[in-house]
């Protein structure tokens, strides 16, 4: 729960949860639009299904289109599909690199104060400094 948490921060702070918002209202209309022009899909549910099927690209096989007009819908959506759903796979993974990034010039600024300080530091801490380098160092 807490990662979903973490997940719709990144979203909203990024802007991607409009284009997410977006993704889901796209993937209705085609939806209705197949519903509305493909006469073996009976019901809207079978029409998400079946975009449901189109955009995760698994291609169930259980729902098919014969109509162009649903046809060209399918072709639309799957591109659009992969469109969206790589900008948000790249969104999240670039917010973690920048956070990493940022925890690591932190963590970096913390040491260097430290090593500007070096003649007020106790024992202990020259130690924890002296660890700290060697664990750097080994990798």
């Amino acid at each position: 729960m807490k990662k979903l948490k973490i997940l719709k921060r990144i979203l909203k702070q990024t802007g991607a949860d409009k284009m997410l918002l977006s993704f889901l209202g796209v993937i209705l209309l085609s939806a209705f639009l197949i519903w509305i022009w493909e006469p073996e899909i009976h019901t809207l549910g079978d029409a998400v299904w079946y975009c449901y099927a189109v955009i995760t690209t698994i291609g169930f096989g259980d729902i098919l289109v014969h109509t162009p007009v649903a046809r060209i819908v399918s072709i639309v959506l799957s591109v659009y599909a992969v469109l969206i759903i790589a900008i948000i796979t790249g969104v999240v993974v670039n917010f973690y690199i920048h956070l990493v990034e940022m925890r690591n010039k932190d963590t970096l600024t913390r040491f260097l104060d430290r090593l500007e300080h070096l003649p007020e530091l106790e024992k202990e801490e020259l130690e924890e400094i002296s660890e700290a380098v060697k664990k750097f160092r080994n990798g």
